[in-house]
């Protein structure tokens, strides 16, 4: 089977063909040119260093989320796109789980984050059983601290992966000392192959037009409209 990875979750951009559990091509950058922009002209280029067309391919793996509201959305726009276009089975992936695949096996728990700001991250906790990734808790949005108290009961070290966590490395290392892991830089981008690799092992695909991206929180527009009605219910 030849599958089309797809990752825009965040800055960094993956893009990967596989076929039948060998690499044909992958494509992993962070330039600063938005997704929208760039995520199409990459999968054309695979397509052509492959010399394969579109309708040679037989699924598409997207990460689904959390992460950046537009990454998320123009990737799994495209994914949704292609996937009705050329009738064949879509399936998404977590973000996080991409990437703490990228510590698989790991003897400890794995914990990927993206940063949500202010003082907010994006994360997941993992455990690698042989060559696969189990999730320990479900992913969530919430403060650096609470993750930080929340692993510090785990009596194993915990690796945190990914591009964002230099920005809270100090804090991690003040909350967990030697406890906290962390992992170099090769293993802190997203890599579409591992994500075509976890959507194998999640077929069956998903309903391509009831599949929606997966933010783990309410948008800022959601949030807003919430507030305004409890404004209003006050008044």
């Amino acid at each position: 089977m030849i599958w089309l990875g797809i990752d825009t979750s965040n800055a960094p951009l993956s893009v990967a063909l596989v076929q039948d559990g060998r690499i044909l091509c992958e494509q992993t950058s962070t330039f600063s040119k938005t997704h929208s922009i760039q995520a199409m002209p990459a999968i054309e280029c695979l397509l052509s260093d492959a010399n394969l067309r579109p309708t040679d391919l037989e699924a598409i793996a997207v990460s689904e989320g959390p992460g950046s509201y537009t990454g998320v959305r123009i990737g799994v726009t495209l994914a949704k796109t292609l996937a009705w276009t050329l009738g064949i089975p879509l399936v998404g992936v977590s973000s996080l789980a991409v990437l703490a695949a990228n510590a698989v096996p790991f003897e400890g728990v794995i914990c990927p984050l993206f940063d949500a700001r202010r003082g907010n991250v994006f994360s997941g906790v993992y455990k690698s059983k042989g060559e696969k990734l189990h999730p320990i808790w479900e992913d969530r949005h919430g403060s650096l601290e609470q993750l930080l108290s929340d692993v510090s009961f785990i009596n194993q070290p915990v690796l945190f992966i990914g591009q964002d966590v230099d920005i809270h490395k100090t804090a991690i290392s003040a909350g967990l000392g030697d406890q906290a892991v962390f992992a170099p830089f090769p293993q802190q981008l997203p890599r579409a192959s591992q994500l075509i690799d976890l959507a194998e092992q999640r077929i069956p695909a998903s309903d391509v037009h009831r599949f929606v991206p997966n933010y783990r929180r309410m948008t800022e527009a959601e949030t807003n409209w919430l507030n305004e009605q409890k404004t209003g219910e006050v008044e």
